[in-house]
């Protein structure tokens, strides 16, 4: 079975284990004892920090280590905030952070604070200008991620950050995709990562305030790191993620040449073995190891249990993988084609035999969904004013893109589509199959039920 969703979560890598296994022995006892045993976790615990510390680059007094990467969010939004509460309770986010911080800024608008989306482009991209833009005279805090956990898109964050400082606004950096692959870059106020992103075990997060930064822990207060996260550390996977974040470190360049080599094989042979393709994400500014594309007329799931047949584990954004049916926000976001999306994630150590072998498979996968979804059964087309409807209510997507490809062909060029769809996929995807087909997108009107649609003929 190959392994293809590290950005999920990676391996664990066997330095975290070797070293969970040693600490399990002498870091059982509590650290904040005195005695023997307590002194023994005491310096394994501090250990650990320095070593995190060193690859944050960062004090050791700055770091303290959370339950989860997504506690770390949490924790440190609401910390700054509420240390900057004088100041107001504006925050600023990106259109594509992890959902961890969505919701933390949904929160803060549920308690009557107020939060503006910077948006992205194409690539997944944020324009440090529109940070700029986006602060205000109440602005308390913003968040940019490193690195996009679904596209892999790298952000500008020294620009964005020394945006933020010239402002006197913190910025924190969610850095869970990137901080295995090295230190963070600029003059970021708060920093965030998860240990098993990087091949550290479940359950170990980080979180950084710098020195100067206003800051004020919520809920109930703990002795225990700085109280900044309450409750006893669990000492021996904190030892297994400090030492996991320093073995990767150490391999990260090496192994960024050799998955970037991997990745850009994907991006340039998988549009031209499988059709109707978009490869999304930033080309250049990326991680080593993802590559993320979208196929159309195909049913997400059905095609990540294709592959998964075929012995890949792969991820995908699409609306029918997820819980809430709706797309992934951050192919929204970044307007691009959500079905049929898959992302790759290599992890370190990923075979070049198994990304050959996925590229084999990939087109028959793709086929093979295609196949079983056909001809859309009892598609209704009928003709209004000039204009040809395509009756799509109660069918979800790609089932109305694939019903707009069969009947674009009907009208003249100039004429019009009308698309009724109830799936809120459609709104992302219709204007995504235009682009790619070269076919105008007008845009949508309400309808009895449902959304219309409308998209002309220009080819």
């Amino acid at each position: 079975m190959a392994y293809f969703d590290a950005a999920s979560a990676a391996p664990l890598h066997p330095v975290a284990r070797q070293a969970l296994q040693a600490s399990l022995d002498e870091g059982w006892a509590d650290p904040a004892r005195l005695y023997r045993e307590g002194r023994r976790a005491r310096v394994l615990l501090d250990a650990a920090r320095e070593a995190a510390a060193e690859a944050v680059g960062c004090r050791p007094d700055e770091l303290a280590f959370t339950s989860s990467g997504t506690r770390a969010v949490h924790t440190g939004i609401a910390g700054a905030l509420a240390g900057r509460r004088r100041i107001g309770r504006h925050l600023i986010v990106s259109a594509v952070e992890h959902s961890s911080v969505l919701h933390s800024a949904e929160v803060l608008e549920g308690a009557g604070g107020s939060v503006t989306q910077v948006a992205v482009d194409r690539g997944g991209l944020v324009d440090p200008a529109a940070y700029g833009d986006a602060l205000r005279a109440d602005t308390a805090l913003a968040c940019l991620q490193s690195a996009n956990h679904e596209v892999g898109t790298e952000q500008p964050v020294g620009a964005v950050a020394e945006v933020c400082r010239e402002a006197g606004v913190p910025l924190l950096v969610d850095a869970a995709q990137s901080l295995g692959w090295g230190p963070v870059d600029g003059g970021w106020s708060l920093l965030t990562a998860s240990a098993h992103k990087w091949g550290g075990p479940s359950g170990v997060g980080l979180l950084v305030v710098r020195k100067g930064v206003r800051f004020a822990a919520q809920g109930p207060m703990d002795e225990r790191e700085s109280g900044r996260a309450p409750g006893f550390e669990n000492i021996p996977a904190i030892v297994a993620a400090a030492a996991s974040l320093r073995a990767v470190r150490a391999e990260a360049a090496e192994e960024a040449v050799r998955l970037r080599e991997l990745t850009d094989r994907i991006r340039a042979r998988v549009p031209r073995l499988v059709p109707d393709v978009e490869v999304v994400g930033d080309p250049v500014r990326r991680l080593p190891g993802v590559v993320t594309f979208s196929c159309l007329y195909v049913d997400g799931e059905a095609l990540l249990h294709e592959l998964d047949r075929e012995g890949f584990s792969v991820s995908s954004g699409s609306s029918c993988t997820s819980s809430t049916l709706t797309p992934s926000h951050v192919l929204r976001a970044m307007g691009v084609l959500s079905e049929g999306n898959v992302r790759v994630s290599l992890p370190f150590g990923a075979a070049e035999e198994d990304v050959e072998r996925f590229l084999t498979v990939l087109p028959g996968a793709v086929s093979a969904v295609r196949e079983k979804l056909g001809a859309p059964a009892a598609s209704e087309v009928v003709r209004e004013e000039n204009i040809l409807v395509v009756d799509s209510l109660g069918k979800r997507c790609p089932i109305p893109v694939i019903e707009l490809a069969k009947v674009i062909g009907d009208v003249p060029v100039g004429g019009l589509v009308r698309v009724l769809s109830d799936d809120e996929a459609a709104r992302l995807d219709i204007p995504a199959w235009c682009e790619m087909r070269n076919q105008e997108y007008v845009g949508e009107e309400p309808a009895d039920r449902g959304t219309a649609y409308l998209v002309r003929r220009a080819t």
